[in-house]
């Protein structure tokens, strides 16, 4: 199909399992034609305006051994820790004095009573110390529907869990086999997220071991039929303390694997046009510029790391991962000066809610 013929399959109301499969195998022209439709389509259904959401990775303790991941369970050359209330409410209030709006939780998956609690009086003293100001984002993992309820209860409004792959038997290849790690479990517990009505923000990698681009395809098709609000997706990068990390030699490239992700960002811009797409820091473990890359394709927010900085390095999901030695307030003016790379303008002061979740709320 020549340039031309890209550019009107691109222009479909909707989209065919091997339409996509065709779409992510583009190159040269014709993936500069699909590139530029989902700038297209970008700045007309969620501006051009880049949001923050400034991320708190509380804790890497986790009772999953996911395979992987980083900071699974199974991995004992992992230096545990657990951020404690106070230094989470200063970093929050960080979040807030400098106007990112929006905040993101992100811990390893826990689920005690004592856990559970500690989320909810955490919300409690956050939105007492930001004048209920800031949009929460919680990346908590699976929990109890009463659970979930609780947190947004107190004040919580989004909620991302990551399905890694639509695909069962794919799911399945990439966990431990056993209920602690069930693909209808962690269904059931977004359908639980939509139900109490969080803007619910799902994800998946790029690049895995044993992954094919109809598993992508049927990725993007199974979002878009879920009807997400949010996205958090980027590349598989893989980690040597992972029994993944046996099947390296079968993996794409490092820019390959980035170069999809960008295809796969582009592609959900252009079926599911007004959900908020985050450029993940994975991105940047690839290619320093990657994550503007990705605004320039579709994403619209970016997540800041604010957690301080003697724990980052010990919440290493991956390989490589960048500005663990940043302080919040370097990565700060990094960013912005970042996102004027892109030509986009950083929403500083509004939480950017997912347009989409409002359309269907209405």
């Amino acid at each position: 199909m020549n340039v031309s013929g890209v550019k009107s399959l691109l222009n479909k109301s909707s989209f065919t399992k091997s339409d996509l499969i065709y779409l992510l195998s583009l190159t040269g022209d014709a993936k500069t034609a699909l590139f530029e439709k989902a700038a297209e389509v970008k700045e007309q259904y969620v501006g051009r305006k880049v949001y923050f959401r400034g991320l708190i990775e509380l804790s890497n303790i986790c009772r999953k051994n996911c395979l992987y991941c980083g900071i699974r369970s199974g991995n004992s050359k992992v230096s545990r820790y657990n951020l404690d209330d106070e230094e989470v409410v200063e970093t929050a209030k960080f979040a807030w004095q400098s106007k990112y709006a929006s905040l993101a939780i992100q811990t390893g998956e826990l689920n005690s009573n004592d856990f559970i609690e500690r989320i909810n009086n955490l919300l409690d003293k956050i939105n007492k110390a930001t004048n209920n100001e800031l949009g929460i984002t919680l990346s908590l993992g699976e929990q109890t529907e009463e659970t979930y309820q609780e947190w947004f209860d107190k004040g919580a409004i989004r909620y991302l869990l990551r399905i890694e792959s639509s695909n069962k038997d794919l799911y399945h290849k990439i966990h431990p086999n056993n209920l602690l790690h069930d693909y209808d479990t962690r269904l059931n517990c977004l359908k639980s997220l939509q139900r109490i009505g969080y803007q619910v923000g799902s994800g998946v990698m790029i690049g895995l071991p044993f992954q094919t681009l109809e598993h992508l395809a049927e990725d993007l098709l199974w979002m878009q039929e879920f009807d997400i609000d949010m996205v958090g997706m980027g590349p598989y990068v893989e980690h040597p303390d992972t029994p993944l990390f046996e099947y390296s030699n079968t993996l794409l490239p490092l820019q390959e694997r980035l170069d999809l992700s960008l295809k796969m960002y582009a592609l959900l811009r252009i079926l599911m046009k007004d959900i908020n797409i985050a450029a993940p820091t994975a991105l940047q473990a690839i290619d320093p510029l990657g994550r503007e890359k990705a605004i320039k394709v579709g994403a619209n927010v970016i997540m800041p790391n604010i957690t301080p900085g003697i724990y980052r390095n010990n919440y290493k999901l991956y390989e490589n991962k960048p500005c663990v030695d940043d302080a919040a307030d370097d990565c700060k003016s990094c960013l912005e000066a970042r996102i004027q790379l892109t030509g986009d303008e950083i929403g500083f002061g509004e939480q950017g809610n997912s347009k989409h979740y409002y359309k269907k709320i209405r």
